[in-house]
């Protein structure tokens, strides 16, 4: 709370330590963005992030938690989370990947390596794309993209573009998680 508070943009309106006063807190608060934890007293994360998008789909959700098992990052997609971001990630990754979900990007932050191996379908992301998908993981809009990787916002764009046909995604979202169901990611 402190390291959010302390970011330009960033006002923390409300804090939970189980499930019940998180659900609580996002009716009081209706925030822009919750961070939800997987490990809650009462019922899990999970289920939270389920009983509240089953009241307030438009909810924008990310998942801050310390686990990097498979099932639980699917889990968290499958019920409605925006975004999965691992603790330990580094606090710009954070306040992007929090930007990401409000903005409705869709971010994955989870530690592995994309390997070069073609998809199933065959088709292969350049190196550049990789990178780029890298990035998408991590949250980071196409200005970003450009900026880190020395490169035009337009292009990055058309990187995102060839990621999102190549992997058959119609969103940000959508193209991490089939990085990681084909394999391309990895936790």
């Amino acid at each position: 709370a402190n390291l959010l508070s302390g970011e330009p943009g960033f006002s923390v309106v409300a804090q939970a330590s189980d499930a019940r006063s998180a659900l609580a807190g996002w009716r009081e608060h209706r925030p822009d963005v919750l961070l939800l934890d997987i490990s809650l007293p009462g019922l899990d994360g999970i289920e939270v992030l389920r009983q509240l998008k089953r009241e307030a789909p438009q909810a924008h959700v990310l998942m801050l938690t310390s686990s990097e098992a498979k099932e639980d990052f699917r889990q968290s997609m499958a019920a409605g989370a925006e975004g999965y971001v691992t603790k330990n990630v580094d606090p710009d990754v954070l306040f992007a990947a929090i930007r990401g979900v409000f903005e409705r990007q869709g971010v994955v932050e989870q530690q592995g390596e994309i390997p070069s191996d073609r998809d199933e379908d065959g088709e292969t992301l350049s190196q550049r794309e990789q990178e780029v998908l890298k990035l998408l993981r991590q949250g980071f809009s196409n200005g970003e993209i450009g900026r880190l990787l020395g490169i035009s916002r337009r292009t990055a764009r058309a990187h995102v573009s060839a990621i999102l046909r190549k992997l058959g995604a119609s969103a940000r979202t959508e193209a991490v998680t089939r990085g990681f169901e084909k394999g391309i990611l990895k936790i």
